[in-house]
């Protein structure tokens, strides 16, 4: 039985599905910004394209909208869009496996995306930043760089921290295998990272630049003042 709070955020969904059915473009702005991330999250890592997963995520969003009388709400809108999503980024990946030839695919995984926003620590100084954006792209690689099934579960549940259950369900697979997937994808992610991230070990933790003066300085004045 649904509890009181899944029934009060199925009334609220409900209320903004009547809203958008009516044009409402407060409406249509909330669902989009309720649901981007995910979305273009999930898109981009099957087809590992920032352009081509924004692309898709707009024809969602306009298919969604154009059928959104459509929807039952058997499920939450959320699952919905992103099963369109699922399915427009897949046909897109037959259809590019279907019409490229080798040349464009080499050239195509040549190309640098741009970068997805992870969460990173706070910013301390320009030193850590750089050591972290560059830490960010790392990992951006490593994922980019498994292969399609494991790539696709490992980011629905570490990074949208989607539940077996609904992985299992989106992308129409068993438990198990979302299970055996994710174990394979963090051993196979594990392994990149310690290649690529071995030989940055004597820079972690930086205390140089700004800092490395901030320090001098406050010992140095310690020392005057003794």
């Amino acid at each position: 039985m649904p509890s009181e709070v899944t029934k009060g955020a199925r009334a609220v969904e409900a209320a903004l599905i009547t809203r958008a059915l009516r044009h409402d473009e407060d409406a249509v702005r909330a669902i989009i910004r309720q649901n981007n991330r995910r979305l273009f999250r999930l898109a981009r890592s099957i087809v590992k394209d920032d352009n081509e997963a924004e692309d898709i995520v707009q024809e969602c969003y306009l298919r969604a909208f154009a059928g959104l009388s459509e929807f039952r709400g058997e499920a939450q809108l959320s699952t919905w869009l992103t099963r369109i999503v699922i399915n427009e980024a897949y046909g897109r990946l037959r259809r590019r496996r279907v019409t490229t030839d080798l040349e464009s695919i080499e050239a195509t995984h040549a190309m640098d995306a741009e970068i997805i926003p992870f969460p990173l620590a706070r910013e301390l100084d320009p030193e850590r930043t750089t050591a972290q954006r560059e830490i960010s792209q790392i990992l951006e690689r490593a994922i980019d760089a498994l292969p399609e099934p494991f790539r696709v579960v490992l980011v629905a549940r570490l990074v949208e921290e989607m539940s077996i259950e609904q992985t299992a369900e989106l992308l129409a697979i068993r438990q198990e295998t979302v299970k055996t997937r994710l174990h394979r994808a963090r051993k196979l992610l594990r392994d990149h990272m310690e290649r690529e991230v071995g030989p940055m070990f004597t820079d972690l933790f930086p205390f140089d630049g700004k800092r490395c003066e901030r320090m001098a300085d406050a010992v140095i004045a310690r020392l005057r003042g003794g």
